[in-house]
This record gives C-alpha cells, sequence and structure tokens, in this order.
C-alpha cells in the first residue's frame, strides 16, 4: 500500500495536533482519571470510566497522526477538481480534492487518488471529458476547473 501523501498544510496541522494531545491531552485526561478514582468505588463510576474511554480514543488517535505523520509523503500542493456529470448543467457542479481525509478544502469533498474517480481525475485538465469505471458502471464527467491548494 502507498504512502498517504499529504500536503504541507495539512502534515503541519496533523503536526499540531499530535503534540498537543501527547501533552495537554495526556495531561488532561489524566487528571480527569485521577479526580474520578478519588470518588471510590470504580466498578461503579461512571466519571472513572467516561475517563478511561476519552484517555483510549485520544491514545488511539495519538497513534493514527503518529502513523500518518512517519509514513505520509509531503507533496507540493493538493489537486481540486470541479466536475460535472454527463448529462447535468454546469450548476450542478462537485468540487473534489484529491488526497488524504485528514486535507481539507474549503467546499470541496476529499476523495482517495485510488477511488476510481481520484483515478481517473489524476492529471486531467479543464474541459477534458473522463470516463471511469464507477461500482455501478461506467461513468462520464467533464472537468471544468483545476486548482491547486
Amino acid at each position: 500500500m502507498a504512502n498517504p501523501q499529504l500536503s504541507q498544510v495539512a502534515y503541519d496541522k496533523l503536526q499540531a495536533e499530535f503534540d498537543d494531545l501527547t501533552t495537554r491531552g495526556r495531561i488532561e485526561v489524566a487528571n480527569k482519571i485521577e479526580v474520578a478514582r478519588e470518588e471510590g468505588d470504580l466498578k461503579e463510576n461512571a466519571g472513572y470510566h467516561a475517563a478511561k474511554d476519552e484517555q483510549g480514543h485520544m491514545e488511539g488517535r495519538i497513534r493514527q497522526l503518529e502513523h500518518l505523520l512517519e509514513n505520509s509523503e509531503i507533496v507540493a500542493a493538493s489537486m481540486v477538481y470541479t466536475i460535472v456529470y454527463e448529462g447535468d448543467s454546469d450548476d450542478m457542479a462537485e468540487r473534489y480534492l484529491i488526497g488524504n481525509m485528514e486535507e481539507v478544502a474549503e467546499n470541496a469533498d476529499v476523495i482517495s487518488a485510488t477511488s476510481p474517480l481520484g483515478a481517473a481525475l489524476e492529471g486531467a485538465r479543464e474541459g477534458d471529458s473522463i470516463t471511469y469505471d464507477a461500482p455501478n458502471g461506467q461513468l462520464t464527467v467533464k472537468v471544468l476547473k483545476v486548482e491547486t491548494v
């Protein structure tokens, strides 16, 4: 499986989240657990169980971020494609950012470069018509605009 691709902006955002969770986040959750322990019986202590659940979710996110940061490939820019499906009018256009789900582009849905549409759009230019194999059959789209973000 190929390494995930991230723009520098997305990488920096994930690094900041990782740094925050591994410092402030861990301290806050540890404090919540300690306060809940002081309330007594842990078997029926909802505050304790909630804090432990929060800790588990946070540690899972930390591991996910760690994997992304260690294994991602930094790309110069992500591409956003504005497309319209064959038979639709231009006012029904959709915007897609080709990249990792951690990427963000205003008013654009994120799709993977390995998805059928993402793979078909790779390298496309404005005005191109592209036919690709989707799960429900062949679809054709027209590329209205290509932007870098």
